[in-house]
């Protein structure tokens, strides 16, 4: 080796090689993100609101006498409210029922589309992605967390549910408004599968709002607007004159988890509606890497 080339130092990596010790997959590792979101006010905030309202229906109830059990609404029929006291059982179906058709949805929204947009809107995601992570890696990161703390919401609930609900009314069946009832040790493993079932029809609104964060830099724009999305599909879906076209909605089968509670277990319509949002998601999520991989990123 010459002088000269002693003075020049070590030549650059060739174009398309990568520095020695770089891995991409290391890159963002998943406990990185999660500690991240962890810390954030609204995911404490949002945990603290899903874990009160089971105490705030346990209230509601002694406050207002407890549902009329067994009497049903002015046309005899009985509906999961009026059995809710029940049991503990019972008052975990109840919670579920009266959250899954928007309340659940609101952590999903709020975690899968505020997980890239507020990167913008901090004008940090341009140093993320110098750092160097690679742009699938830094989405894959951010969706498989924002997926784990909305399971993990729509977890809490029932749980919380639960144990609140055995403490106020007791361990026991599982009384059907139809009819019937479900032993205590065939009710959880069914209210288990219900809980499933109610993770996978919120992953349409996981893939728009996290779509919907990959093309804006306003959290507030890509939460309310899969939230405001999601609303029109139950809107539609209550417009009868659609007709077999409402099987073609997420919100059509929002509600099939009530299937699971049945004293024989019917999964058909579990099924159709775990079918129609998973394909709904997983054009979503698709649009997101194909338009966030061409994206110029300057905030």
């Amino acid at each position: 080796m010459s002088a000269v080339e002693e003075t020049r130092g070590p030549r650059p990596a060739p174009a398309g090689e990568t520095a020695p010790g770089y891995r991409a997959a290391r890159t963002l590792p998943l406990r990185v993100e999660a500690l991240r979101q962890w810390r954030r006010r609204r995911t404490l905030v949002m945990g603290g609101v899903l874990a009160a309202l089971p105490f705030v229906m346990i209230i509601a109830f002694a406050v207002g006498g407890g549902p009329q059990e067994g009497r049903g609404g002015g046309d005899g029929r009985v509906s999961l409210i009026d059995t809710a006291t029940a049991s503990g059982a019972n008052f975990a179906v109840t919670c579920l029922f009266v959250s899954a058709g928007f309340l659940l949805v609101v952590p999903v929204a709020l975690f899968c589309g505020d997980t890239v947009a507020s990167e913008a809107s901090w004008s940090s995601l341009r140093y993320l992605l110098a750092s160097p992570v690679p742009r699938a890696r830094l989405l894959w990161s951010k969706l498989v967390v924002a997926l784990g703390f909305s399971l993990a919401a729509i977890v809490l609930l029932p749980v919380v549910a639960l144990a609140a609900g055995t403490a106020a009314y007791g361990w026991g069946p599982l009384r059907l408004p139809t009819g019937g009832a479900l032993p205590a040790g065939d009710a959880v493993p069914r209210l288990a599968l219900a809980v499933a079932f109610v993770f996978v029809s919120q992953l349409v609104t996981a893939g728009l709002a996290f779509w919907l964060s990959t093309r804006t830099d306003a959290p507030l724009g890509a939460v309310g607007g899969a939230v405001g999305l999601t609303i029109v599909g139950n809107v539609l879906d209550a417009v009868t004159a659609l007709g077999s076209w409402r099987e073609f909605l997420p919100a059509h089968w929002q509600f099939a988890w009530a299937d699971a509670l049945q004293p024989q277990l019917e999964g058909g319509g579990m099924v159709k509606g775990a079918a129609v949002s998973f394909s709904y998601a997983v054009v979503l999520v698709a649009l997101a890497f194909r338009g966030f991989a061409r994206k110029d990123v300057t905030s």
